[in-house]
């Protein structure tokens, strides 16, 4: 089914480094070194996952497109830790919130001195578009490791409808680009002219306004859902807004951050975002 009458999943940051899952899910192999445990797990986020895997498994056939974001990063990247250096040669602990005047005065400089110069027009820039500060977050979502991939209740659900229906999940990667962080899908924080991977991707935001619904749900909901979102209202028109649903019981904030979550359920809700749990969807 294509069309006005679409009803599309639009799945954010699903994956293994921001579940809280316990340690008892986590498969271990002999010859692994260490245990396998997220990175940056957002309390709730786990049973966001289980919850949302039966959703799918339950209302599938209702599906016409499913569109899953993956957070992709490399070690070295600007919100990591081995990017900055303090006054004394140290690194940030991780949920360091790094401020402009800072890297100016010099609190804080780039590790390479070559990237000495973006990092500050980086946080210059960060600080004009007034969404975030830059946070140092522990390393997350590294491209080809575990925490990479899909949760993985909601990966075989995932699986299963493809096969069921005879289409692909919509995969889109975003955040490999070291020198800009990459919440919302639709655009990084800040756009490097030269790379198109952190630009408006048109693509996604054809595919969303084309459709006859929207259901969202992933993580966090105080970060990447809210700005993916965001982005969303500020391209299509806040009036498409009316067509987007957000699952409440399969997305949750970072620990810390719930205001941020909260003030963007407000603002979304004000421009007539629905909000539902999965578990009364379709029944």
């Amino acid at each position: 089914m294509a069309g006005s009458a679409a009803i599309h999943l639009f799945v954010i940051d699903p994956q293994n480094d921001f579940c809280d899952i316990p340690a008892e899910r986590v498969r271990r192999e002999p010859s692994e070194v260490a245990a396998l445990q997220p990175a940056l797990p957002v309390p709730g986020a786990h049973q966001d996952m289980v919850r949302l895997a039966a959703f799918i498994d339950r209302a599938g056939h209702r599906l016409d497109r499913i569109h899953v974001t993956l957070d992709s990063h490399h070690p070295l990247h600007i919100a990591h830790p081995s990017w900055w250096l303090d006054s004394d040669g140290q690194p940030p602990a991780p949920f360091t919130a790094i401020q402009a005047s800072e890297v100016r005065q010099g609190k804080w400089r780039a590790s390479n001195t070559a990237w000495q110069d973006h990092s500050q027009r980086y946080v210059d820039a960060l600080e004009v578009g007034g969404r975030y500060t830059l946070i140092v977050w522990p390393e997350h979502c590294l491209i080809g490791h575990w925490g990479h991939n899909v949760h993985p209740d909601v990966a075989h659900r995932l699986d299963r409808w493809a096969r069921d229906t005879m289409q692909t999940v919509d995969y889109i990667f975003k955040g490999s680009n070291p020198f800009t962080e990459h919440y919302s899908a639709v655009r990084a924080e800040v756009v490097e002219p030269d790379d198109p991977g952190t630009q408006l991707n048109k693509r996604l935001l054809d595919d969303l306004r084309e459709a006859g619904s929207v259901i969202v749900a992933g993580e966090a909901l105080s970060h990447c859902v809210a700005n993916t979102l965001r982005d969303v209202a500020c391209d299509l028109g806040p009036a498409a807004m009316a067509r987007f649903t957000l699952l409440t019981d399969c997305t949750s904030s970072v620990a810390g951050f719930e205001n941020l979550g909260t003030e963007f359920l407000h603002e979304l809700t004000a421009l007539r975002m629905k909000t539902a749990r999965s578990v009364d969807l379709f029944r």
